[in-house]
């Protein structure tokens, strides 16, 4: 089969136009996301190769300056001459958008990275590439600067090694950021080992050195694959059951699905296509969930295990508290949409269906103590969700009977259009009220929050509805859950939501609950972009009428050095600390946090959900231990107040 992939196997689709000038189109944004954007997607290509069966090691280097280098030991790019465009087929691959031997079925027969931008992309953004293959006994080498090659494919010496080399470094032009975050890559590193069991990853980060004089580092290297994802998402929750397996290929469709119950209330179902993390699902999942409903249904009913219950019980019920990775692998995967976020393979669902439900029956049948306890918690879901479903209607109900349904504390705007519309929620009613005289009335309404709202990580539906905040953020917002437990935002009142809490450790705890709350109950609104945080300075800092506000240590520095002039004194400096909002009057909120023109809003966002999940069950679950080794990891980037 090796034999087959020369240079022929590059087929050309078309050209590199418009990425400089449009760079959004292709990789999402030009910010910190299109920046890891582009190691994902070089990536991809030598993951490829792996699911082709020619390697089985990738090398990630962030260097010092910022760029980085990917190595594989996979076949090698061709680079020969290719006939159609009387070049090398290193140059097409690396100069042309969507050439690539990912077309040709005879060279791979899966791949994630048909439907990405291509490292063509990834080339066009960057400064500088450089692109070493290591093939049939030969070193070759090309450069390239904003996409265009500095000379032609050389031979620069012999080598007893194969595969791939990339480094690159992102055009400061393009993006706004360019500061590379270990974890970020190291979380979608990781994603890829359990994807791809039996492939070894590693990341390093030789930008700065640890206590130790090493270089940050981490080996991603996985056997059980799906198994082991599953216990690692589920590390911080308590497991009721050993982990679900099955792997089986129909139609040369490859399915590969694990799932566990925990007590949590929580249903968690991540879901990937050729490696690509379809957050919206798709075929693969109805199938997937479909099955679960049928078999475990059937199974129930056959034992008579529901003749007690008063409710019906339904779908979701037998998601709940469930962590479940679906997994498959297809020649030719149709996306809806150019995000590549649901899956569209009509003949995907049943394949899926067919192979989860005969596992899983078997799986019953073979340990029947496991199944009693699904059951149980599938009845006490089902119970649950009926007492949920009566204080959501109470919720609405006190919408429809209030008249315009709105929370007593909420001072809303006299805008009525969404788009337009700004909702903060506001830590406590002396910040709220600051907040209220400071704003602009015309697009910016305040609800001021009551101390610390209720964890929903660990808390039943029924008690997340009875809670007072909560309720006021549903009232404020407008939407509401439907029977499906999606969430209607027809009627979404603001389309940006702010929360806006003081800069101590008590406000980020906060803001840690608000951020719970939104993941587990409205997502959605994270997707869509609506939910952000604010960013209150951290310091005042002044000299006579003088004065400049400072949001991290390096500004206040270099403020108090301004300050302080040629003679360095500091004595008639002065620095105020803000632990609170309440410290500051309505025109300084305005001025530093509240005005459009001049504030720093930072965006919620989901990189990977799989690992946000995760994330959230550690610091808002019962699991002490992983907190703790959490915080004291991150601390180094907390400004904690003693």
């Amino acid at each position: 089969m090796e034999s087959n992939y020369g240079a022929d196997s590059i087929q050309v689709l078309e050209g590199l136009e418009a990425v400089r000038k449009r760079p959004a189109m292709y990789i999402g944004d030009i910010g910190f996301k299109g920046l890891h954007h582009l190691v994902y997607e070089v990536v991809d290509n030598s993951i490829d190769e792996a699911l082709a069966g020619y390697c089985k090691n990738i090398e990630v280097t962030i260097n010092p300056d910022n760029s980085v280098t990917v190595r594989d030991d996979g076949r090698g790019i061709p680079v020969a001459m290719h006939l159609k465009e009387k070049r090398s087929a290193l140059e097409v691959v690396m100069t042309v958008l969507h050439a690539g031997g990912k077309f040709d079925k005879d060279s791979y027969k899966v791949s994630g990275g048909l439907h990405g931008v291509g490292v063509s992309c990834v080339n066009a953004l960057s400064i500088l590439l450089k692109a070493e293959v290591e093939r049939d006994g030969h070193l070759y080498v090309q450069e390239y600067s904003q996409g265009k090659p500095l000379y032609a494919v050389k031979e620069i010496g012999k080598s007893d090694r194969r595969g791939t080399t990339v480094t690159f470094k992102p055009d400061a032009e393009i993006f706004t950021v360019t500061k590379y975050n270990y974890d970020t890559l190291a979380a979608r590193l990781r994603e890829l080992s359990y994807l791809n069991r039996g492939i070894r990853i590693t990341l390093t980060d030789q930008r700065e050195q640890q206590d130790n004089g090493e270089f940050l580092f981490d080996e991603f290297y996985s056997e059980g694959g799906l198994t082991e994802f599953v216990a690692y998402l589920d590390s911080t929750r308590q497991a009721i059951t050993n982990t679900v397996y099955m792997e089986k290929e129909r139609d040369m469709i490859q399915v590969e699905v694990a799932f566990q119950y925990n007590t949590t209330f929580n249903e968690n179902v991540h879901s990937y296509v050729n490696n690509i993390n379809t957050i919206e699902g798709g075929t693969h999942v109805a199938g997937f969930r479909r099955a679960l409903t049928r078999t475990f249904k059937s199974y129930g009913d056959k034992n008579n295990m529901f003749t007690k219950m008063k409710v019906e019980v339904t779908g979701d019920d037998f998601r709940e508290g469930l962590t479940a990775l679906v997994s498959i692998k297809v020649p030719e995967p149709q996306f809806e949409g150019q995000t590549k976020t649901k899956l569209g393979n009509s003949e995907v669902l049943g394949v899926v269906d067919t192979i989860v439900g005969e596992a899983l029956n078997n799986f019953l049948e073979e340990n029947p103590k496991e199944a009693k306890i699904i059951i149980e918690k599938v009845c006490l879901a089902a119970s649950a969700r009926h007492a949920a479903r009566k204080a959501r209607e109470m919720v609405q109900r006190k919408n429809a009977l209030g008249g315009s349904g709105l929370p007593g504390k909420l001072a809303d705007c006299s805008s009525k259009d969404p788009e337009l519309s700004e909702l903060f929620l506001v830590e406590g009613d002396s910040a709220g009220g600051t907040a209220k005289q400071g704003r602009n009335r015309e697009f910016q309404a305040i609800l001021p929050l009551r101390g610390k709202i209720l964890n929903v990580e660990k808390a039943m539906e029924h008690k997340i509805y009875d809670n007072e905040e909560i309720k006021n953020i549903f009232q404020a917002l407008g939407v509401f859950h439907n029977e499906n437990k999606e969430l209607n935002t027809d009627k979404l009142r603001y389309k940006k939501v702010v929360i806006m809490c003081d800069a101590d450790v008590d406000g980020s705890h906060i803001v840690t609950l608000i951020l719970t709350f939104f993941f587990r109950q409205m997502k959605a609104l994270i997707e869509s972009g609506c939910i952000y945080v604010a960013a209150p300075p951290l310091y005042l800092v002044k000299r006579g009428k003088q004065f400049q506000y400072c949001w991290n240590e390096e500004d206040r520095e270099a403020a108090v050095r301004r300050f302080a002039g040629e003679s360095g004194d500091t004595s008639k400096v002065d620095i105020q600390r803000y632990k609170g909002l309440g410290e500051m009057n309505a025109e300084q909120l305005w001025e530093t946090t509240m005005d459009p023109q001049v504030r720093t809003l930072r965006q919620v966002t989901i990189d990977s959900a799989a690992e946000a999940d995760r994330i959230f069950a550690m610091l808002m679950g019962d699991d002490v231990p992983p907190r703790r080794e959490f915080i004291e990891s991150h601390a180094k980037y907390a400004k904690i107040d003693v």
